[in-house]
C-alpha cells in the first residue's frame, strides 16, 4: 500500500504491507514491483508492518 501526502500531485510519503493497522485515508494499492521501486528511491517503510522487509528489502 502506498500512503500519500496531502497537496499538489500528492507524493508518496509512507509505504505499508496490506494488512497493516496504521494505514490512513489516502492510501492506495500498489503491487510488490511498485513497493520495491519506491523503496529503492527513499520512500520511507512503515516501522510496524515493514514492508521492505516482507520484500527481502532490508536496510
Amino acid at each position: 500500500m502506498i500512503e500519500r501526502g496531502i497537496g499538489t500531485g500528492r507524493p508518496p510519503v509512507r509505504l505499508h504491507a496490506g494488512g497493516c493497522w496504521d494505514i490512513g485515508k489516502r492510501s492506495a494499492p500498489a503491487t510488490a514491483d511498485q513497493v520495491r521501486y519506491l523503496l529503492a528511491g527513499g520512500v520511507p517503510a512503515c516501522p510496524h508492518c515493514r514492508p521492505d522487509t516482507a520484500l527481502g528489502m532490508l536496510e
